[in-house]
């Protein structure tokens, strides 16, 4: 995802730290000599009874209390396995990967309070801060798209449970849920669209693609790790 770069912003936003990593980077691609460990392969989801694109609803419930990540997201996490098992096996994608970006990112779309409704939308958008170049910020222009995302007329911003800004969302976005519409905004469409953000390049995320393939989602190793260490703890 093309992103700007970033420096970690000072204490007085800290508070935010957890998306704000997001927000500031450069994609890379294959080419990058980037190294290190995959995250763990948690269990495949589960398919429903008699179903060959729905979670089997017990797991779900069950394994969302077990790491404490809301149901709504978790059945997006599912649900986005199960679709690119099927349009994009050779990636070996699993739920606990994306639950990792999503923790990072937004709190599993929970972020300042935020919570998910029915259709997988936070009550409230989840805007990252002006890309001003300001705080070590590159300064990206808002367009008339990138403005009916986050409101605002003069400068970029990331948007949404994974923090994409527009021209990656033009690049990896989908619509998941089939309603017509693809929109960052929307948990189920923002899994998909990471999904395809990671799954880039044929890579393969049971070995070394993992994290060439995160830190080109996001370009800091401090994030590949973070995003790593929950991607484990949710596999245990």
């Amino acid at each position: 995802m093309t992103r700007p770069r970033m420096m970690l912003l000072g204490a007085a936003v800290l508070a935010t730290v957890a998306i704000v990593v997001a927000w500031l980077v450069i994609d890379r691609t294959d080419d990058d000599p980037i190294s290190g460990p995959a995250a763990q392969l948690a269990e495949e989801v589960p398919l429903a009874d008699g179903s060959t694109t729905e979670p089997d609803e017990d797991w779900v419930t069950r394994t969302a209390a077990d790491r404490q990540i809301p149901v709504r997201a978790m059945q997006a996490y599912a649900r986005t396995e199960i679709s690119q098992r099927e349009e994009q096996p050779e990636c070996r994608l699993r739920w606990n990967t994306l639950a990792g970006v999503g923790s990072v990112e937004s709190a599993h779309g929970t972020l300042g309070g935020a919570g998910l409704d029915a259709a997988g939308v936070p009550s409230k958008r989840i805007i990252g801060p002006p890309l001003n170049g300001k705080d070590g910020t590159r300064a990206i222009k808002a367009t008339r798209e990138s403005t009916a995302l986050h409101g605002d007329e003069t400068w970029d911003r990331a948007v949404g449970p994974f923090q994409f800004l527009t021209t990656s969302w033009d690049q990896y976005g989908a619509d998941a849920d089939g309603d017509g519409e693809a929109n960052p905004h929307d948990i189920d469409d923002a899994a998909l669209g990471a999904a395809n953000h990671l799954c880039a390049h044929e890579r393969d995320l049971s070995g070394d693609g993992w994290v060439k393939a995160v830190f080109a989602y996001n370009n800091s190793m401090a994030y590949v790790d973070k995003v790593r260490s929950i991607a484990d703890s949710y596999a245990k």
